[in-house]
């Protein structure tokens, strides 16, 4: 039987304000900000840390592996760590252990030690972002919070965007020690910014009893899932004994994760949130339409360096106006965005990122610099009405402490859907293109009139000719699949409007005396 500590009047709580909500607000936002940039900003520098660490290009993947594994892991003991030792305590110590394991990153001297390191940073940042989440919710007004959840929005879409380019930019001009040296001051700072503002901030707090079998056979079963999702393009999915045992473990210990959590008492992992009908409906929505997203910001890039010859900067300022929109509309949709129905407000979104897959299934090989940008630009406008309704929705029916718990909750299937997507979309994307090369070698023929006079006009060298015509099949094969995949993601994300009309309209409270109490 959990224990019960109370550090406050239970009436209090919701109640707290910060002696500075924009300072409170900006550390908040600027520690989730350097928490969701670090999942990108070693991508760019693998390379180089790979030679500087004596190590090979595939074993420098896990540098990123490590984080996401064990950033998928923490995410769900949001709830159970906040209940233990208070939202604004676990918030604090995860920063600094966080700022703390990217000083030992960036004094690593194998690739080992930074494997390592990098796993304990993951699982410092799990808790961050469900946690910001949470406390934003709890220090803004009920009629405000809109603004607080764009504002969280607007991080979590600027954030990845900028990671490789900084990431980049840092390891060319300094050395890829300092794309974790940075995080250092930031992260002290901000737990003293939290701590100062919200260290009187009253939690009633509780020892559970610690769920072991839910947290064994969560490590197992995420941990192997994760691994696999990351490594299975690279070693041909179930050719492989490695992915095929990796399989297995994660079936057999998420299958009794789900049962015992479902069925024990005190689970470290509530998922009976999921009785309520807006978290189920907006969570549901929220994965899947992340995963789409997850999948443009991936798959664009690759196709911008692989199929059409961008360098890494071209691909990266063609892809960056997707973060225009969100910054310029975050404070409009965080004010005016709770006077709608916030499921009017995801059906636009959706449309516009649904739009977006339709033009980018329409490019060729011959598409210029303009239409590339002009996509990312009008997908932002969808991507910047898309979190702050979902976010405001699927925690619109929890209260206290389910807040936190349905937060990282929601984030870790949100990251698993993004994983999923990933792995799905670029196996796809790479068989498809094999296949339509396949497809259209089948209309080349030697006797062809049109063949022979291009040969002839090669010089007559057929072996050069050859290579010249498999490369054109290639570029086209690749292409037609990535167009493809990108008519089938605009269906899928247009369908997702009829899933978020399964909620309701979430209650927002009008500005008075009677809405500063409680949520």
């Amino acid at each position: 039987m959990a224990s019960t500590s109370t550090t406050a009047n239970p009436s209090s709580f919701g109640e707290f304000r910060p002696a500075s909500l924009p300072l409170a607000t900006m550390g908040l936002s600027l520690g989730t900000f350097m928490q969701v940039l670090d999942l990108t900003i070693a991508n760019v520098s693998l390379p180089t840390i790979a030679g500087n660490l004596g190590a090979s290009q595939n074993q420098s993947v896990w540098v990123i592996t490590s984080f996401t594994v064990a950033n998928a892991i923490a995410l769900p003991l949001t709830g159970f760590l906040s209940r233990r030792f208070g939202e604004v305590k676990t918030f604090v110590w995860a920063t600094m252990l966080f700022s703390i394991a990217s000083l030992a990153c960036g004094l690593a001297t194998s690739l080992m030690m930074l494997v390592l390191f990098r796993a304990i940073q993951g699982a410092m940042a799990g808790p961050m972002y469900p946690l910001t989440q949470s406390l934003l919710v709890s220090i803004y007004p009920p009629q405000k919070r809109g603004m607080a959840l764009a504002i969280l929005a607007m991080v979590t879409v600027v954030a990845p965007i900028a990671g490789p380019v900084l990431g980049g930019w840092i390891t060319d001009n300094y050395s890829w020690e300092w794309i974790f040296f940075i995080n250092v001051p930031i992260g002290f700072a901000v737990a003293a910014v939290i701590a100062s503002q919200l260290g009187a901030r009253p939690e009633q707090l509780e020892r559970p009893r610690m769920d072991y079998v839910g947290l064994v056979t969560l490590i197992l079963g995420v941990g192997s899932l994760q691994i696999l999702l990351d490594k299975g393009n690279e070693l041909d999915w179930f050719q492989s004994n490695f992915i095929v045992v990796l399989a297995i473990v994660s079936a057999i210990s998420l299958s009794i994760f789900l049962i015992w959590e479902l069925t024990d008492r005190d689970p470290i992992v509530n998922l009976r949130l999921f009785r309520h009908r807006n978290f189920a409906a907006g969570t549901l929505t929220l994965v899947l339409a992340y995963a789409v997203f997850f999948a443009i910001a991936l798959l664009v890039p690759l196709w911008l360096q692989t199929t059409l010859g961008y360098t890494a900067i071209w691909s990266g300022l063609a892809t960056a106006p997707i973060g225009i929109a969100p910054v310029l509309l975050t404070f409009f949709v965080g004010k005016y965005g709770t006077k709608f129905d916030l499921r009017w407000l995801a059906s636009f979104a959706f449309v516009m990122m649904g739009l977006t897959c339709f033009m980018r299934a329409e490019f060729t090989t011959q598409v210029d610099f303009y239409h590339v940008a002009m996509a990312q630009f009008l997908q932002g406008i969808g991507v910047a009405f898309f979190f702050m309704p979902i976010l405001t929705i699927l925690l619109s029916d929890l209260s206290g402490r389910e807040i936190a718990a349905g937060s990282g909750l929601a984030t870790f299937l949100r990251s698993l859907g993004g994983s999923f997507s990933a792995s799905i979309t670029t196996y796809f994307w790479e068989r498809g293109g094999a296949t339509q090369h396949a497809t259209l070698a089948t209309h080349i023929s030697a006797y062809n009139p049109q063949t022979q006079m291009a040969l002839a006009n090669n010089g007559g060298d057929v072996q050069q000719f050859a290579a010249g015509i498999n490369g054109a099949i290639t570029q086209q094969g690749v292409q037609i699949s990535f167009n493809n995949i990108f008519y089938l993601m605009g269906w899928i994300i247009l369908g997702l409007i009829a899933v978020i009309w399964l909620a309701r309209p979430p209650f927002v409270p009008k500005a008075g005396p009677a809405a500063s109490g409680g949520h």
